[in-house]
């Protein structure tokens, strides 16, 4: 199983009642919870950990694993609250407001922590919740007990959410010496002042740099291989980086690579179906509105 670790939270996207009055319809999302989703839905042996509410909202997003085929039963329930993330769009611009305040899912805490069975082959990390404590020290936590997994992280940074830069930037700096597998963007690397060839003298065995409609280039110790971006009408691009991560992820599970010694020994031509599955996936996510990603039969 691939365990995809970190935020849950409902999207309450703008719409308009038939009376024309304002109103709110709650989605279920978050960059975690969205590769778990694509996961589930590629077929891959797919699972999520983090703070689940049992609230209405958190009944939503269970639901919504569930619906996927990805395993919930890590996940620590709480009453605490659901993260809520109110959308308003101005100019066709999107504009969030985060209810994030003793949350289920920021409150997680490293007493929350699973024990990691041998059904565990791989942990995946990233998005917001590697910003706000406790939650982000419990998955950093995590993320240093992974043993002999593989591990694959995406910072995916927001520098709005950062509040405490320095503690970030420590947590971030051990995570990423821990990743096998670290897919990244150009605004990431510069936020971090670092390259992939860092990345690699760092410990990391693989670098994905992702640049959108121009494609992917992966980065090993062995060199640098370009896998082109698959064409698609863009509708938008919400959900599109989480699908590569779940896309390349079930590629490595289908190449029998999904092991960290698999990994570290694998050459880029052999890594090359799972980049370009990645490349697939989030193709398909693009031509259609907000995070939904293809199932197995629509590739």
């Amino acid at each position: 199983m691939i365990l995809c670790c970190g935020e849950s939270l409902i999207d309450m996207l703008p719409r308009e009642t038939a009376a024309g009055e304002p109103a709110f319809s709650p989605v279920a999302g978050g960059a975690v919870f969205n590769t778990a989703i694509a996961l589930g839905r590629l077929g891959a042996p797919s699972g999520y950990f983090g703070g689940l509410s049992t609230d209405l909202f958190g009944q939503i997003l269970e639901r919504a694993l569930e619906a996927s085929g990805v395993d919930h039963s890590l996940s620590r329930r709480s009453d605490r609250p659901t993260t809520l993330a109110f959308v308003t769009l101005t100019d066709g611009q999107a504009r969030y407001a985060f209810y994030d305040e003793n949350t289920a899912g920021r409150l997680l805490t490293e007493a929350d922590l699973p024990d990691l069975g041998p059904e565990v082959e791989a942990l995946f990390f990233g998005g917001i919740s590697l910003v706000p404590t406790p939650c982000a020290d419990s998955y950093a936590a995590l993320c240093a007990r992974a043993g002999d997994r593989l591990v694959m992280m995406d910072p995916n940074i927001r520098p709005g959410f950062i509040t405490d830069e320095a503690s970030y930037r420590t947590r971030l700096s051990a995570m990423l010496a821990r990743a096998d597998v670290v897919k990244i963007s150009d605004e990431d690397m510069d936020w971090l002042g670092t390259t992939a060839e860092s990345l690699i003298d760092g410990g990391s065995a693989l670098v994905l740099v992702t640049r959108g409609a121009d494609g992917i280039d992966a980065i090993s110790a062995s060199g640098h291989m370009s896998v082109p971006a698959r064409k698609a009408v863009v509708v938008d691009t919400v959900g599109a980086g989480d699908t590569f991560n779940a896309g390349f992820l079930a590629g490595l599970a289908r190449a029998g690579l999904l092991a960290r010694t698999a990994l570290r020994s694998a050459s880029l031509d052999a890594l090359h179906d799972a980049v370009a599955l990645g490349a697939a996936a989030a193709s398909v996510t693009v031509s259609r509105a907000g995070a939904n990603p293809p199932w197995a039969s629509e590739l």
